[in-house]
Protein backbone atom coordinates (compact mmCIF):
# COMPACT_ATOMS: atom_id res chain seq x y z
CA UNK A 1 0.00 0.00 0.00
CA UNK A 2 1.33 3.42 -0.95
CA UNK A 3 1.39 5.75 2.05
CA UNK A 4 0.97 9.52 2.02
CA UNK A 5 2.93 11.90 4.23
CA UNK A 6 2.74 15.58 5.04
CA UNK A 7 6.03 17.12 6.15
CA UNK A 8 5.79 20.70 7.34
CA UNK A 9 8.77 22.97 6.89
CA UNK A 10 10.18 20.67 4.23
CA UNK A 11 11.63 23.02 1.63
CA UNK A 12 15.03 22.89 3.35
CA UNK A 13 16.94 21.42 6.27
CA UNK A 14 15.60 18.57 8.40
CA UNK A 15 12.18 18.60 6.77
CA UNK A 16 13.64 18.24 3.29
CA UNK A 17 15.82 15.36 4.49
CA UNK A 18 12.73 13.60 5.85
CA UNK A 19 10.80 14.24 2.63
CA UNK A 20 13.67 12.77 0.62
CA UNK A 21 13.69 9.66 2.82
CA UNK A 22 9.95 9.19 2.36
CA UNK A 23 10.16 9.77 -1.39
CA UNK A 24 12.80 7.04 -1.59
CA UNK A 25 10.28 4.76 0.16
CA UNK A 26 7.81 5.45 -2.65
CA UNK A 27 5.50 7.52 -0.47
CA UNK A 28 3.38 10.37 -1.74
CA UNK A 29 4.68 13.51 -0.01
CA UNK A 30 3.12 16.92 0.50
CA UNK A 31 5.89 19.44 0.92
CA UNK A 32 5.37 22.69 2.81
CA UNK A 33 7.47 25.72 3.58
CA UNK A 34 8.74 29.11 2.50
CA UNK A 35 11.30 30.00 -0.11
CA UNK A 36 11.77 31.07 -3.70
CA UNK A 37 8.98 29.57 -5.80
CA UNK A 38 11.40 28.47 -8.51
CA UNK A 39 13.66 26.74 -6.02
CA UNK A 40 10.68 25.01 -4.39
CA UNK A 41 9.41 23.75 -7.73
CA UNK A 42 12.88 22.48 -8.62
CA UNK A 43 13.00 20.59 -5.31
CA UNK A 44 9.51 19.17 -5.85
CA UNK A 45 10.36 18.07 -9.38
CA UNK A 46 13.62 16.45 -8.23
CA UNK A 47 11.90 14.48 -5.46
CA UNK A 48 9.19 13.46 -7.89
CA UNK A 49 11.78 11.36 -9.74
CA UNK A 50 13.13 9.61 -6.62
CA UNK A 51 10.40 6.99 -6.19
CA UNK A 52 6.97 6.03 -7.46
CA UNK A 53 5.06 8.42 -5.20
CA UNK A 54 3.68 11.80 -6.18
CA UNK A 55 5.35 14.87 -4.68
CA UNK A 56 3.23 18.00 -4.24
CA UNK A 57 3.59 21.35 -2.47
CA UNK A 58 1.31 23.50 -0.33
CA UNK A 59 2.46 26.89 0.87
CA UNK A 60 0.44 27.09 4.12
CA UNK A 61 1.70 29.66 6.60
CA UNK A 62 2.23 27.80 9.85
CA UNK A 63 1.06 30.81 11.88
CA UNK A 64 -2.41 30.68 10.29
CA UNK A 65 -4.79 27.92 11.45
CA UNK A 66 -7.07 28.21 8.42
CA UNK A 67 -4.16 27.71 6.03
CA UNK A 68 -2.89 24.78 8.11
CA UNK A 69 -6.30 23.13 7.92
CA UNK A 70 -6.32 23.67 4.16
CA UNK A 71 -2.91 21.97 3.95
CA UNK A 72 -4.34 18.79 5.46
CA UNK A 73 -7.65 18.95 3.58
CA UNK A 74 -5.87 19.55 0.27
CA UNK A 75 -3.57 16.59 0.93
CA UNK A 76 -6.56 14.36 1.68
CA UNK A 77 -8.31 15.54 -1.47
CA UNK A 78 -5.25 15.00 -3.67
CA UNK A 79 -4.05 11.69 -2.26
CA UNK A 80 -7.21 10.25 -0.73
CA UNK A 81 -5.86 10.15 2.81
CA UNK A 82 -2.99 11.21 5.06
CA UNK A 83 -1.16 8.36 6.75
CA UNK A 84 1.94 10.08 8.13
CA UNK A 85 2.19 13.58 9.58
CA UNK A 86 5.57 15.08 10.39
CA UNK A 87 5.38 18.33 12.32
CA UNK A 88 8.77 19.83 11.58
CA UNK A 89 8.27 23.52 10.79
CA UNK A 90 10.32 25.76 13.03
CA UNK A 91 12.04 29.11 13.40
CA UNK A 92 14.49 30.44 15.95
CA UNK A 93 15.52 33.70 17.58
CA UNK A 94 18.28 34.17 20.13
CA UNK A 95 18.15 36.97 22.72
CA UNK A 96 18.01 37.53 26.48
CA UNK A 97 14.42 37.32 27.69
CA UNK A 98 14.20 40.99 28.63
CA UNK A 99 15.22 41.89 25.08
CA UNK A 100 13.18 39.21 23.33
CA UNK A 101 10.86 40.78 20.74
CA UNK A 102 7.23 40.01 21.52
CA UNK A 103 6.46 39.36 17.85
CA UNK A 104 9.30 36.83 17.67
CA UNK A 105 8.02 35.05 20.78
CA UNK A 106 4.51 34.81 19.31
CA UNK A 107 5.79 33.56 15.94
CA UNK A 108 8.02 30.89 17.49
CA UNK A 109 5.23 29.59 19.71
CA UNK A 110 2.84 29.56 16.74
CA UNK A 111 5.14 27.87 14.24
CA UNK A 112 7.14 25.56 16.49
CA UNK A 113 4.34 24.42 18.78
CA UNK A 114 0.80 25.49 17.95
CA UNK A 115 1.05 24.42 14.30
CA UNK A 116 1.50 20.82 15.46
CA UNK A 117 -1.84 21.06 17.24
CA UNK A 118 -3.57 22.46 14.17
CA UNK A 119 -2.24 19.82 11.75
CA UNK A 120 -2.84 16.95 14.16
CA UNK A 121 -6.40 17.86 15.06
CA UNK A 122 -7.35 17.81 11.38
CA UNK A 123 -5.36 14.75 10.26
CA UNK A 124 -6.12 12.52 13.25
CA UNK A 125 -9.79 11.64 12.61
CA UNK A 126 -8.94 9.91 9.33
CA UNK A 127 -6.05 8.02 10.91
CA UNK A 128 -8.25 6.83 13.77
CA UNK A 129 -11.02 5.80 11.39
CA UNK A 130 -8.58 3.73 9.31
CA UNK A 131 -6.90 2.49 12.50
CA UNK A 132 -3.43 3.32 11.22
CA UNK A 133 -1.38 6.48 11.39
CA UNK A 134 1.95 7.96 12.35
CA UNK A 135 2.47 11.40 13.86
CA UNK A 136 6.11 12.37 14.22
CA UNK A 137 6.89 15.64 15.96
CA UNK A 138 10.36 17.04 15.41
CA UNK A 139 11.14 18.47 18.82
CA UNK A 140 14.74 19.04 19.90
CA UNK A 141 17.22 18.32 22.65
CA UNK A 142 15.83 21.66 23.78
CA UNK A 143 12.54 19.88 24.38
CA UNK A 144 14.33 18.05 27.20
CA UNK A 145 16.95 20.51 28.45
CA UNK A 146 17.41 24.26 28.22
CA UNK A 147 20.00 26.72 26.97
CA UNK A 148 20.19 30.44 27.69
CA UNK A 149 18.86 33.07 25.28
CA UNK A 150 16.38 30.67 23.66
CA UNK A 151 13.35 31.08 25.90
CA UNK A 152 10.70 30.87 23.17
CA UNK A 153 12.29 27.93 21.35
CA UNK A 154 12.87 25.92 24.54
CA UNK A 155 9.34 26.65 25.72
CA UNK A 156 7.84 25.59 22.38
CA UNK A 157 9.86 22.38 22.14
CA UNK A 158 9.01 21.38 25.72
CA UNK A 159 5.38 21.96 24.74
CA UNK A 160 5.75 19.70 21.71
CA UNK A 161 7.05 16.91 23.94
CA UNK A 162 4.05 17.26 26.26
CA UNK A 163 1.67 17.38 23.31
CA UNK A 164 3.24 14.21 21.92
CA UNK A 165 2.65 12.28 25.14
CA UNK A 166 -0.94 13.43 25.45
CA UNK A 167 -1.98 12.57 21.89
CA UNK A 168 -0.22 9.21 22.11
CA UNK A 169 -2.44 8.32 25.05
CA UNK A 170 -5.55 9.50 23.22
CA UNK A 171 -4.77 7.35 20.17
CA UNK A 172 -3.19 4.29 21.82
CA UNK A 173 -6.08 1.97 20.91
CA UNK A 174 -6.53 3.21 17.35
CA UNK A 175 -3.37 1.93 15.65
CA UNK A 176 -1.88 5.42 15.66
CA UNK A 177 1.54 6.17 17.13
CA UNK A 178 2.73 9.61 18.17
CA UNK A 179 6.39 10.24 18.93
CA UNK A 180 8.85 13.10 19.18
CA UNK A 181 12.35 13.04 17.75
CA UNK A 182 14.74 15.23 19.74
CA UNK A 183 17.78 16.00 17.59
CA UNK A 184 20.87 17.71 18.84
CA UNK A 185 22.51 20.29 16.63
CA UNK A 186 22.07 19.74 12.91
CA UNK A 187 23.90 22.16 10.63
CA UNK A 188 20.77 23.38 8.86
CA UNK A 189 19.93 26.94 7.76
CA UNK A 190 17.99 27.33 11.05
CA UNK A 191 21.09 26.58 13.11
CA UNK A 192 23.42 28.55 10.86
CA UNK A 193 21.14 31.59 11.13
CA UNK A 194 21.26 31.58 14.94
CA UNK A 195 25.06 31.48 15.11
CA UNK A 196 25.55 35.26 14.63
CA UNK A 197 22.98 36.04 17.33
CA UNK A 198 24.56 33.61 19.75
CA UNK A 199 27.99 35.07 19.00
CA UNK A 200 26.72 38.57 19.72
CA UNK A 201 24.91 37.54 22.90
CA UNK A 202 27.98 35.75 24.26
CA UNK A 203 30.61 38.15 22.93
CA UNK A 204 32.54 35.46 21.02
CA UNK A 205 33.29 34.64 17.39
CA UNK A 206 31.04 32.54 15.17
CA UNK A 207 33.63 29.77 14.96
CA UNK A 208 33.79 29.72 18.75
CA UNK A 209 30.01 29.33 18.81
CA UNK A 210 30.26 26.20 16.63
CA UNK A 211 33.14 24.70 18.59
CA UNK A 212 32.54 25.85 22.14
CA UNK A 213 28.76 26.28 22.29
CA UNK A 214 27.07 23.99 19.79
CA UNK A 215 29.32 20.96 19.52
CA UNK A 216 30.46 21.36 23.11
CA UNK A 217 27.01 20.09 24.07
CA UNK A 218 27.39 16.91 22.01
CA UNK A 219 29.94 14.40 23.34
CA UNK A 220 30.45 12.93 19.87
CA UNK A 221 31.62 16.41 18.70
CA UNK A 222 29.71 15.84 15.47
CA UNK A 223 26.60 17.44 14.02
CA UNK A 224 23.57 15.20 13.52
CA UNK A 225 22.74 14.83 9.80
CA UNK A 226 19.39 15.27 8.12
CA UNK A 227 19.85 11.84 6.55
CA UNK A 228 20.08 10.23 9.99
CA UNK A 229 16.85 11.89 11.07
CA UNK A 230 15.20 10.77 7.83
CA UNK A 231 16.19 7.17 8.53
CA UNK A 232 14.67 7.34 12.02
CA UNK A 233 11.45 8.72 10.58
CA UNK A 234 11.33 5.85 8.09
CA UNK A 235 11.66 3.38 10.95
CA UNK A 236 8.89 5.04 12.94
CA UNK A 237 6.53 4.58 9.99
CA UNK A 238 7.28 0.86 9.81
CA UNK A 239 5.24 -1.95 11.38
CA UNK A 240 8.28 -2.75 13.52
CA UNK A 241 7.71 0.52 15.36
CA UNK A 242 4.02 -0.04 16.09
CA UNK A 243 4.59 -0.31 19.85
CA UNK A 244 6.74 2.82 20.05
CA UNK A 245 4.41 5.63 21.02
CA UNK A 246 4.32 8.56 23.42
CA UNK A 247 8.08 8.73 23.68
CA UNK A 248 10.97 11.06 22.91
CA UNK A 249 13.75 9.64 20.77
CA UNK A 250 16.99 11.51 21.33
CA UNK A 251 19.42 11.78 18.43
CA UNK A 252 21.87 14.18 19.99
CA UNK A 253 25.33 12.65 20.11
CA UNK A 254 24.95 11.99 23.83
CA UNK A 255 23.98 15.57 24.77
CA UNK A 256 21.11 14.69 27.11
CA UNK A 257 23.00 11.76 28.66
CA UNK A 258 25.05 14.27 30.65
Amino acid sequence: MQRTAIVTGSTSGIGLGIAEAFAAQNMNVMLNGFGDSGDIEATRARLDTVGTGVIAFHGADMTKPDEIEDLVRSSEKLFGQVDVLVNNAGIQHVAPVEEFPVAKWDAIIAINMSSAFHTTRVALPGMKQRRWGRVINIASAHGLVASPYKSAYVTAKHGVVGFTKTIALETAEFGVTVNAICPGYVLTPLVENQIPGTAKARGISEEEVKRDVLLAAQPTKEFVTVEQIGELCKYLTSDGASQITGTTLSMDGGWTAK
